[in-house]
């Protein structure tokens, strides 16, 4: 009989908010595979766990997840955690779980803490449909190309953001999106929880003018005017116009609201 493979969520933060279940199943897993066996132990520790703990990260996934696998085969247990929050969700994981459904070795889900939940359930944003959109790309022109891709998404879309990086997504959105409601929701759980709300602009400047900025940042948007505004934007423009705004500022307007190009506006407007 071959053993199984538990997918186990852990703390965002505070090591409080772990489930019973866990516990007990990182008690009773022959081994644990994890992202950083100095993180997981603090984990372990703090519960008084002890337990054989297998390194399983990015770089050498392939490996090691072929050395798993044959472990399970031969009926072992295994707990696989990452650092914080559920594996696979932006983490390493994939190439295992999907190896050991393969090899008909059960995988079993035991849900806990997701830093992108925990943000989405206190923004104050529409959680009845979401996007989540994991870490965004860090060069400048894919992150463009992805948020004016996602613009009329109706739905709340929610990113990963690394502290050093916010600042320029921000702009990004800001130009991209237009003055749409934008959440950040730093450090979850931790001591210095902290929750932003406002435009990406204004959010930006109060960033901005903190002499640093750190924590794990989630970034959550409101969905776009387009997604909700029944108007065609060939109305909306022409609404602008009857109020004295010139053709071209009235397309500005509009694309920025709506959260796209002025180009992309312009071609809609000439079909």
């Amino acid at each position: 009989m071959p053993g199984v493979l538990y997918i186990v969520a852990t703390p965002i933060g505070s090591l409080e908010d772990i489930t019973l279940r866990a516990l007990r199943v990182l008690r009773e897993a022959g081994a644990i595979a994890c992202e950083d066996t100095r993180q997981t132990r603090k984990l372990l520790n703090h519960y008084k766990i002890s337990k054989h703990l297998l390194s399983y990260h990015q770089y050498n996934e392939a490996a090691r997840a072929a050395e798993l696998i044959e472990r399970l085969s031969r009926g072992e247990t295994i707990a696989l955690v990452s650092d914080a929050g559920t594996p696979l969700v932006s983490d390493p994981g994939y190439r295992l779980v999907r190896a050991a459904i393969d090899a008909g070795i059960p995988v079993v889900p035991i849900p806990g803490p997701s830093a992108l939940l925990a943000a989405l359930a206190a923004s104050g944003l529409g959680a009845d449909a979401f996007r989540f959109g994991g870490f965004l790309p860090a060069k400048k022109t894919a992150r463009r190309k992805m948020l004016q891709d996602l613009a009329d998404q109706d739905c709340t879309l929610i990113f990963y953001e690394a502290p050093h990086r916010i600042l320029e997504a921000l702009e990004d959105i800001d130009e991209l999106l237009g003055a749409r409601p934008v959440v950040i929701g730093r450090e979850l759980t931790k001591v210095h929880e902290e929750f932003l709300r406002g435009t990406a602009a204004e959010i930006r400047a109060a960033l901005a003018a903190r002499p640093a900025i750190k924590g794990e940042i989630t970034l959550l948007i409101a969905k776009g005017e387009a997604a909700v505004d029944p108007a065609s934007p060939g109305d909306a423009v022409a609404q602008l116009e009857q109020q004295g705004v010139s053709r071209m500022e009235a397309i500005k307007q509009v694309a920025k609201r709506r959260g796209i190009s002025k180009r992309d506006l312009y071609r809609q407007l000439l079909k």
